[in-house]
């Protein structure tokens, strides 16, 4: 029990993130439909107008052969069969020494010349006089010598009394006058009638026969509204409603149906799982994420259920590209591109045919709303989606009805509908992704647009207030944003969040140097220890003014992180000068942390580290700019402060690159000439 007890202690977050995929296993298998039922009543309807709107074939449907009719089919196919014959060479032998037991009383040679006719005849071959199949003399027949069967006409056969006949003539005078007192040879038939072939290839025929008249396609038009329901078009709903119960009944062996059901889909999560494992582990490591993937994947995948319990509503009018689209406003497109692709294949599982089609559609036209917003920064963006996504669906519906149908006319104004309203139900990705920030504490890149707006009320406050740490803030922003650009990372979000790392010294300005602008310092009048905890404070300040204001959290992280944990570096220096015999408790003058967790974050403790000891430099050219990058950021790694963030020595190397440039244009330093 202990051993279950530690199993499940030191494992469990694994675990719910096991159960989470678990839930969304049995709700996606659970809630798909399962017995449909056809609303239509062909036996009511037959003989009537049709009273509802038009309807169109849901999906493609052979026509069934009514009982009269594969009746009909069946006599025809009785009354046209061929039947077969055996040439029966042991019978043929048989009758030969029946014969020649007739004329034994004749002399030899009188014996070989009519043995010599007899064996002509029966090459030939002789059938029987009464002829039980019903075929006439210019019939066709099949005839079986050994393995092969040969059609020929049955009149090409003798009858015994014609065999005789053939004998006969082919004698001379003196012969035929003794052989006619000899009386008639008796002849047998050596072309027998097979009674027990026939049959087996007549059980044959008429077990091959066609249950299925022509077809009907998916989308064609079965009946119109106020159209009678004739014999044609009541065959057609017959048809519709057993194909109905074929693909959407219960079945037999329902527990393997579900079995497949399970398999298939525990496979397609599992490959989702093993994406965020190996490629996005951030991802993996938060169970909020996970949930919000999870959520979205059994959304798309029960919109997929809809006609199968409202059947009215047609596949192609459903928004499946709605994923993709909230997916890329809180992630990169390859995680919205396989999110998508995890789904579309999780419902064609359950579709019932057109597969392919539905799979090849919505797969491109997802890659194509991924592409509209790849660089998502205000909601316009969403309306062109709707008109690429639409025009997409179009493309690939008409180019597919072309290669299916072959012909133009074919694409029906109904197609068009249903994918006009499937493109402009996107929108409601609007409302979406703004419930979706408030329930999961995401951020878009349209919020962090909006967040960087200099009228916000935190930063229209701290412009009045703290005018300078204003000024500062934009700087590191700038410094910060072509950083992440260079190494990669979210330019949009560390813009933001440098915006909003200092709003804490709003509540007290004049206690920071950048807004000094009299002269006086207030800090002359207190000790170095409430001098650092007023500095300190600022980050404490900052993350409760944040939260008052309902800033995402992903914001306030970096008001928590831009100092991390390392210390006020000022007036510690001061407080050891002047108490160098003291004990000193380096925690006073500590910043309670935590330390940068993501690239973003680490960035922006490098750019507002190095922007405000810049300002502090008593010469400005690239020796002094050069080093001053240098020192800043080593002696920040060197205390550890980048150890849990996403970032390489190759990366730090590319920041200084880019701060040493950016310093040197900011403060006009130019070349030194040589002497």
């Amino acid at each position: 029990m202990n051993r279950i007890f530690t199993f499940l202690r030191d494992r469990h977050a694994l675990l719910y993130k096991g159960f989470l995929f678990l839930v969304a296993l049995v709700v996606i298998v659970w809630l798909s439909p399962g017995q449909s039922t056809f609303r239509y009543k062909p036996e009511e309807l037959r003989g009537r107008a049709w009273p509802y709107e038009t309807l169109n074939a849901p999906f493609d449907f052979a026509i069934q052969k009514s009982d009269e009719e594969l009746s009909e089919e069946r006599t025809r196919i009785r009354e046209s069969f061929t039947p077969y014959f055996r040439f029966d060479s042991a019978m043929a032998d048989e009758s030969e020494q029946h014969i020649a037991s007739q004329i034994s009383g004749f002399e030899p040679n009188e014996r070989t010349r009519i043995m010599e006719l007899v064996d002509r005849a029966y090459m030939k071959g002789i059938r029987a006089t009464v002829n039980v199949t019903n075929r006439g003399s210019e019939d066709e027949v099949l005839v079986l010598h050994g393995n092969v069967a040969q059609e020929t006409r049955l009149g090409n056969y003798l009858t015994p009394p014609e065999a005789d006949s053939f004998v006969f003539r082919n004698l001379d005078e003196t012969l035929r006058e003794k052989l006619s007192q000899q009386g008639r040879l008796d002849f047998t038939a050596n072309v027998v009638y097979d009674s027990a072939m026939t049959s087996n290839f007549l059980a044959q025929a008429l077990e091959n026969v066609s249950q299925t008249r022509g077809a009907v396609r998916a989308g064609e038009v079965i009946v119109t509204k106020g159209a009678k329901v004739d014999d044609e078009v009541y065959h057609q709903l017959i048809s519709l409603e057993n194909s109905y119960a074929l693909i959407y009944g219960q079945r037999s062996a329902s527990w393997l149906n579900l079995l497949g059901q399970v398999l298939l889909t525990a496979l397609c999560l599992y490959l989702l799982f093993q994406f965020l494992r190996l490629f996005r582990r951030e991802i993996l490591a938060s169970d909020s994420r996970i949930l919000f993937i999870l959520i979205m994947v059994m959304m798309n995948v029960l919109l997929s259920y809809i006609p199968g319990y409202w059947d009215t509503i047609p596949m192609a009018a459903l928004p499946f590209c709605i994923l993709p689209v909230i997916m890329r406003a809180f992630y990169d497109t390859r995680i919205a591109l396989f999110v998508h692709l995890v789904s579309c294949l999780i419902i064609t599982i359950k579709m019932p045919s057109d597969r392919y089609a539905f799979l090849f559609i919505q797969v491109i036209t997802g890659i194509a709303a991924i592409f509209s917003i790849v660089n998502m920064r205000n909601r316009s963006q969403l309306f062109f989606s709707v008109v690429m996504i639409l025009g997409v669906y179009l493309t690939l519906h008409f180019g597919m009805v072309i290669i299916a149908e072959g012909d133009i006319m074919s694409f029906r104004s109904a197609d068009f509908i249903n994918y006009t309203v499937s493109a402009v139900l996107v929108l409601l990705a609007y409302p979406l992704i703004f419930l979706f920030e408030k329930i999961f504490g995401f951020v878009s890149d349209v919020t962090l647009m909006e967040l960087a707006d200099s009228n916000h009320p935190l930063l229209r406050e701290l412009a009045e207030r703290a005018p300078g740490t204003f000024q500062h803030s934009m700087q590191v922003a700038n410094l910060a944003e072509d950083a992440i650009r260079r190494i990669g990372g979210n330019h949009l979000l560390i813009r933001a969040g440098a915006l909003y790392h200092d709003i804490g010294k709003a509540d007290m300005p004049m206690y920071f140097i950048e807004n000094q602008a009299t002269g006086m310092n207030p800090h002359d009048e207190l000790s170095f220890e409430e001098s650092a905890s007023i500095i300190i404070s600022h980050v404490i300040r900052g993350v409760e003014k944040a939260k008052a204001q309902k800033l995402p959290d992903i914001i306030i992280d970096f008001i928590r992180t831009h100092h991390g944990t390392t210390n006020t570096a000022y007036f510690l220096t001061l407080y050891k000068k002047s108490n160098p015999e003291d004990h000193i408790d380096e925690e006073l003058f500590r910043y309670p942390g935590p330390i940068p967790y993501s690239r973003e974050t680490a960035v922006l403790m490098m750019a507002d580290a190095v922007e405000a000891s810049s300002r502090s430099l008593p010469s400005y050219d690239a020796e002094s700019i050069d080093n001053l990058v240098e020192r800043i950021i080593d002696h920040q790694a060197d205390q550890h402060q980048f150890d849990n963030a996403d970032i390489t020595l190759k990366d730090i190397t590319a920041i200084k690159k880019i701060f040493k440039k950016k310093l040197r244009s900011i403060y006009h330093v130019r070349v030194e000439y040589p002497k």
